[in-house]
């Protein structure tokens, strides 16, 4: 590494760490990276954190025999003067939570902050690097197993590189959020990504992501009931929900309980011996203790958005394409704008409770949005550019 940055040697003992984290607390920010594995256990198995700021950076093996780390995770969770820039740290926030209840707070994620500078919607981390400082990252140790030890220099050289191009990039990135007036777009963003109710997997909420057709209460009361029950077997087990039953088998079983356990047998995707376990006999009590689903909690219908004809679809659609026009010009990403269900409420006649229509995201979009649902503002083609123009006022 050039200019200056102190690269450590892998830390494994409560010492080092708590003297690195005594003086990373001084900092302005410290960036943070995290590797794990996660293919065969529910909860993300830390297998190693690395950190840095402008003048030193190290990776902290959390696997090492008796270290501590609750001065690191202090440092991430309890202060405040120093901010936490990750990028695409959805996981990395994810791992934290699940070890201290809480998020890395205040929070920076470059690659939403790229979506304000006009780099697009997901920019993977070596495109970043590589747009920012023109080094191309070694990818090479990307696909190994973390949770061996012991680690390789060129795994720790490569993991710690996360970091340290980090805190060359984000002063640069702020640098140019300052000159373009963009920082407070970001701002919203940051916190929602800070927000731990994010993290928390609630086994309530755990059916939401079991795709199912259909919307009958019945059905829908009883997969709630067996995503519940699925999560907190993956919970207490640390296996992942796939292990302990598939989607498919979910929703056949929502769709078609079985009378009484030893019919189990004879669900696809299920081995015999749920006919007699322990674990068949909790499904099944699942199955018994589950209700239909109140009308507040069914999802909303598809094919029914709120008030929205043929012709108010249509109307999304142009506004999709306002979307489209304006993103080009300001060069943002068009999801930082906002997102396809806003314009759909929009041309359905909702006029509150929507991001686009307050604050920059109103004067960006979102007045340009009202002027064209209310006949202000039209399409027109300009030398082959598409643009928009004013109408006549209404008279």
């Amino acid at each position: 590494m050039d200019d200056g940055m102190h690269i450590h040697p892998l830390i494994t003992d409560s010492a080092s760490l708590a003297n690195l984290c005594t003086r990373l607390a001084q900092a302005d920010f410290i960036t943070v990276d995290t590797e794990f594995m996660r293919e065969s256990t529910y909860y993300p198995e830390l297998c190693l954190i690395q950190i840095a700021d402008v003048n030193e950076a190290a990776a902290i093996d959390p696997m090492a025999p008796g270290i501590d780390l609750k001065p690191l995770l202090d440092l991430l969770t309890d202060n405040e003067d120093v901010l936490k820039v990750v990028h695409a740290g959805g996981q990395d926030i994810e791992i934290i939570y699940n070890l201290t209840g809480k998020t890395p707070h205040p929070l920076f994620d470059t690659q939403v902050a790229a979506m304000a500078l006009g780099q697009g919607e997901q920019i993977g981390y070596s495109n970043l690097v590589d747009s920012w400082l023109g080094i191309s990252v070694d990818k090479g140790a990307r696909f190994t197993d973390w949770a061996r030890r012991p680690l390789d220099a060129r795994q720790i050289e490569y993991a710690i590189g996360d970091v340290t191009h980090l805190a060359k990039i984000f002063p640069k990135m702020l640098e140019r959020l300052r000159k373009t007036g963009r920082g407070v777009w970001l701002d919203q963003e940051m916190e929602r990504l800070a927000d731990p109710a994010n993290y928390a997997n609630d086994p309530d909420q755990a059916w939401k992501r079991v795709r199912i057709s259909g919307r009958k209460p019945d059905v829908l009361g009883r997969l709630k009931a067996l995503a519940r029950w699925r999560e907190l077997e993956a919970q207490g087990k640390d296996l992942p929900r796939g292990r302990i039953v598939k989607d498919e088998t979910l929703g056949d079983l929502a769709g078609h309980p079985p009378r009484r356990q030893a019919d189990l047998a004879k669900v696809r995707g299920l081995s015999a011996t749920w006919a007699s376990n322990d674990i068949g006999g909790r499904l099944m009590a699942a199955l018994e203790s589950a209700a239909p689903l109140s009308a507040d909690e069914l999802p909303p219908r598809d094919d029914r958005k709120p008030g929205l004809g043929k012709d108010g679809a249509l109307v999304a659609d142009l506004l999709k394409l306002l979307l489209k026009i304006r993103a080009r010009d300001i060069d943002v990403a068009s999801r930082l704008l906002a997102r396809s269900d806003e314009l759909e409420a929009l041309a359905a006649g909702v006029r509150t409770g929507l991001p686009m229509l307050e604050g920059w995201r109103f004067d960006q979009f979102g007045r340009d949005a009202l002027d064209l649902v209310e006949g202000r503002l039209g399409f027109a083609v300009q030398g082959g550019k598409l643009t928009m123009t004013r109408t006549e006022e209404a008279a």
